[in-house]
């Protein structure tokens, strides 16, 4: 009798840590999931603690397996995707991190991204990485913690040596595919869509950029090997008498995002999809061409494979959608974010509200680090099913703002856009969606296609699926959202969204 194989897929994202197991037609056959901590310890900084992340990992993979009734033994391989340029540093001999992880989310570094704008740095990062010069980005995360970090919870370190064992490659620099590959395998290597997320990889040449290390003073020796998505020779095993008690390769890794590109099976220049999450980030593939953008967008590498050329993709980032809905319940405006639907459907408008969700400042197209989120419009008659209609509305209006950018840059009439992410399975979302772009919306039958992306680069690697058609086949929509809304109507609702944009940009101007 054969043994069914699998493909596993730890996806560590910005709230919790899942781990998905995926058979040959690319169906759930394990899930389980573990939230982990937000540390907020100044205004704008945002932190998680890798040691619980990691342990969080061995625990919802051991859940998974044992729910289902797997064997580690029939994991063909692992895959791994995570929430991209959250950066730590940590100890190479005891593997203890020097601080927590800096999220992609905080605003510490962003005096020093300003400070980039005077001396000409700006263009040339844009030019060797395809980036916007942001906070966002590692290498002002890493810069920070080489120079400010108090490292209480290393075992050795002393505050004057942390750089010096940097520069002698005994302190580790990575993003969180990194820090869970070397966990699994004690292998230091990253992949090329999460090195093209640090702002100090060069893409075009497809290494670790000099100038850019020698202005953020980051060390080459604390860098990882940069592999392809999909890794043939694999980035190392599992250890045998580790946690999984076998030895599983760990095969392939992908940037959350790019991962949910792969998962939607966009491998052809032209195809988009869009990822409902904390953020929203709208990737459009274009192929072998590293496309320049002048619309605000991101220019990033999409994926890689094995002995193949590097795919290159068009990138809007959102930084708040889904963070929008969870920020409704935190200020009491909803009980579960499963009722934002029927209260929007509840009014027939916004009534003139529009929420403009610039938390942690604004991202593409209009890159301000100084917006802050701003309500515009109310009235004594505002009620709460105005404001969660108009955070809805929010979210598919920045996502026109990316679309009509993406346009722009590529070319490309968007007739059709790829959905994945917790929120698409609000249906008003969906046709909320459809009707403010003016485009159709494809909701997939699996939606966990960052998870699914991360597998099939690791199933690929290994042979245990042959090629990208198997793939485009096992592919299935769930249902379409064409739109409804008169065009006109639409365009007028968009044209007030950017003034209300307006009014958020640059609020945080006095913070110091």
């Amino acid at each position: 009798m054969t043994v069914e194989t699998y493909v596993g897929a730890i996806d560590q994202g910005t709230t919790g840590t899942r781990f998905i197991v995926f058979d040959h037609d690319g169906e759930v056959v394990a899930n389980a999931y573990e939230k982990h901590a937000q540390y907020y310890p100044e205004p704008g900084w945002v932190e998680h603690d890798p040691m619980e992340i990691w342990e969080n990992t061995k625990e919802v993979i051991k859940q998974a397996l044992g729910w289902a009734e797997i064997g580690p033994e029939q994991l063909a391989a692992i895959g791994v995707t995570n929430q991209r340029e959250t950066t730590l540093l940590w100890d190479a001999e005891s593997g203890t991190p020097v601080y927590n992880a800096i999220v992609w989310q905080d605003r510490r570094t962003t005096e020093r991204i300003e400070n980039l704008e005077g001396n000409g740095t700006v263009d040339v990062i844009r030019d060797k990485t395809g980036l916007e010069p942001d906070a966002y980005f590692s290498a002002t995360k890493a810069e920070w913690l080489l120079e400010e970090a108090d490292p209480i919870k290393m075992e050795r370190a002393r505050p004057a040596d942390v750089r010096d064992r940097a520069e002698a490659g005994d302190i580790l620099f990575g993003t969180i595919d990194s820090w869970l590959i070397y966990n699994l395998t004690g292998e230091h290597v990253t992949e090329v869509t999460n090195a093209s997320r640090t702002m100090l990889y060069n893409i075009h040449d497809l290494e670790w950029d000099d100038d850019l290390l020698e202005e953020f003073s980051i060390p080459k020796a604390m860098l990882p090997d940069v592999r392809p998505s999909s890794d043939e020779e694999t980035y190392g095993t599992t250890d045998p008498d580790g946690f999984l008690e076998a030895e599983i390769p760990v095969a392939g890794a992908l940037g959350d995002q790019q991962a949910a590109l792969f998962g939607q099976t966009c491998f052809d220049a032209g195809d988009a999809k869009n990822t409902y999450g904390t953020g929203s980030f709208f990737l459009m593939n274009t192929g072998s061409d590293a496309v320049e953008s002048d619309h605000g967008l991101l220019t990033t590498i999409g994926y890689q494979r094995s002995g193949e050329d590097v795919q290159y993709a068009l990138e809007g980032s959102i930084f708040v959608t889904g963070a929008a809905i969870e920020w409704l319940e935190d200020v009491s405006l909803i009980d579960d974010p499963g009722e934002t639907a029927e209260l929007a459907r509840s009014v027939d408008s916004t009534d003139g509200v529009y929420v403009v969700p610039a938390f942690t400042g604004l991202g593409a197209p209009h890159w301000d680090q100084r917006a802050r989120g701003t309500i515009v419009g109310m009235t004594r008659g505002t009620r709460r099913e105005h404001i969660v209609r108009a955070t809805l509305e929010a979210i598919a209006y920045q996502t026109r703002d990316v679309a009509e950018a993406m346009e722009g840059d590529s070319g490309i009439e968007m007739t059709t856009l790829k959905v994945d992410g917790g929120a698409v399975k609000n249906n008003f979302l969906c046709q909320l969606q459809s009707d403010v772009i003016g485009s159709r919306i494809v909701r997939p039958v699996v939606d966990e296609t960052t998870a699914l992306g991360a597998a099939y680069a690791a199933g690929l690697a290994v042979g245990y699926w042959e090629d990208l058609e198997q793939l485009r086949d096992n592919w299935r929509v769930d249902r379409e959202f064409e739109p409804e809304m008169d065009s006109d109507v639409a365009d007028r609702h968009h044209e007030r969204w950017i003034d209300a944009v307006e009014c958020a940009r640059g609020w945080a101007r006095d913070e110091h």
